[in-house]
């Protein structure tokens, strides 16, 4: 049974920063490709970033340059490092991995785990 367990969330002024952990067992994630999406209240989840083969990494537009993924193999745990924050980005945030052929789709991926809230004060 494969659990993907999420933390690090919380309440940020703007421009500030946040590292969310995802902590998973029951796959070993460095054959997997884990991705990180948000869902901000009355909209769709939507593609944050994603990793694989180690250090192969694809982000939203709206992110690049403020978001870090990466992962420790070792600890079966992937973060994303969150920098430069906008009351934009509030949302919860999941991390999840692809079942599927898409990086960028949230229903390729499956094994949600609960989320955590980020919310971003102006």
């Amino acid at each position: 049974q494969v659990q993907l367990v999420e933390s690090g969330g919380g309440l940020v002024q703007a421009g500030g920063s946040l590292r969310l952990s995802c902590a998973a067992s029951g796959r070993t994630i460095s054959t997997s490709v884990m991705g990180w999406f948000r869902q901000a209240p009355g909209k769709e989840r939507q593609f944050v970033a994603a990793s694989w083969n180690g250090d192969s990494v694809l982000y939203a537009d709206s992110v690049k340059g403020r978001f870090t993924i990466s992962r420790d193999n070792a600890k079966n745990t992937v973060y994303l490092q969150m920098n430069s924050l906008l009351p934009e980005d509030t949302a919860v945030y999941y991390c999840a991995v692809r079942i599927g052929a898409y990086y960028g789709r949230p229903n390729h991926y499956g094994y949600w785990g609960q989320g955590t809230q980020v919310t971003v004060s102006s």
